[in-house]
């Protein structure tokens, strides 16, 4: 039996006083064993969190027991390793990063559709239905015949949108997530840019490979998931992906089997836009997490320095694309 539960959640409600919380919410997480991030802003939290059953419902109580946040919903899964390493408690400007002002989910947001629901809503060939998340997580899954906006980060949806000048401002809009929060975030975009009819999947995909039968669905593949379980498909089962630790792309088993795939180094995905001076950066990594692992240790570092490395990445393709434009 698995021995790990999952709880990923987010609620966008006032929290002037967010930067108290931060102490408090880590001391509580620590102390029950849980591992995780949890995103603070004055716009409300986002976290997903993992640990033992009585560690991990301790400290969603403890957040609950602010009445601002009593009514927050999250979405459980079970792992048989801990998928996250260390417990982080952010303070942010977002606690999803679309970089637009004014935009807030407090004040205009899209219609919810529940997960039971979806299947004949998205079947209207009156709907457009978007995919708001980014390259990387749609190549592995996603709903038939969604519109795929190719985005490398959040903050490029923004301008994806502007560059859609033949969708009229009064047609009928259904966007999704893997848990809701950037469709919430993206209508209340749309709704701000004058789009009328915008709706959004209720929870998520996540939501909907829970509750809909595999047999009724119209979900293609596997829904990518930011923590080392990679992706999970119908009843929140782990997947069959890895990561590519360079670049952060979900790769298959058939994915190392390629001449340009190197543990750590590269995979088909970035083999041949890497630099030299990444690969040898990446190499003296793989290295260190090597000679850690023959003593007996798990080292961390190779997930921060994977993940600020993507970021740079994200930062060059979004300058780049703004470049060409």
């Amino acid at each position: 039996m698995a021995q790990y539960l999952v709880a990923a959640f987010y609620k966008f409600v006032s929290l002037p006083d967010f930067e108290e919380k931060k102490v408090l919410i880590e001391e509580v997480a620590v102390s029950n064993s849980v591992m995780g991030t949890i995103l603070l802003a004055s716009e409300g939290i986002n976290g997903t969190v993992s640990g033992p059953e009585h560690g991990l419902r301790a400290l969603l109580a403890f957040i609950k027991e602010d009445a601002r946040l009593a009514d927050l919903e999250h979405k459980e899964s079970w792992a048989d390793e801990n998928p996250f390493y260390r417990m982080k408690v952010r303070l942010k400007k977002e606690i999803v990063t679309l970089g637009v002002e004014g935009v807030s989910p407090t004040k205009a947001v899209g219609e919810y559709v529940p997960a039971e629901k979806w299947n004949d809503f998205i079947s209207d060939p009156e709907v457009t239905v978007i995919d708001t998340r980014n390259d990387y997580e749609v190549a592995i899954g996603t709903f038939k015949n969604a519109v795929n906006p190719e985005t490398n980060s959040f903050r490029e949806f923004p301008d994806w949108l502007d560059a859609q000048e033949g969708l009229p401002k009064d047609a009928k809009i259904a966007m999704f997530c893997t848990g809701g929060i950037r469709c919430e975030k993206s209508t209340s975009l749309l709704k701000e840019r004058g789009f009328e009819n915008v709706y959004h999947l209720d929870g998520g995909i996540l939501k909907y490979l829970e509750n809909v039968p595999e047999s009724e669905s119209l979900w293609d593949g596997e829904c990518f998931v930011f923590d080392q379980r990679v992706s999970v498909g119908h009843g929140l089962k782990q997947g069959p992906y890895d990561l590519c630790h360079a670049c952060r792309f979900p790769i298959t088993e058939d994915d190392k089997t390629s001449e340009k795939y190197a543990p750590g180094i590269s995979c088909p995905h970035c083999h041949d836009t890497m630099s030299e001076e990444q690969r040898s950066r990446f190499a003296e990594r793989q290295r260190q997490i090597e000679l850690a692992k023959a003593r007996g240790e798990e080292h961390i570092a190779a997930d921060q320095l994977a993940q600020k490395e993507k970021k740079r990445l994200e930062k060059e393709e979004h300058s780049r694309r703004s470049n060409q434009q």
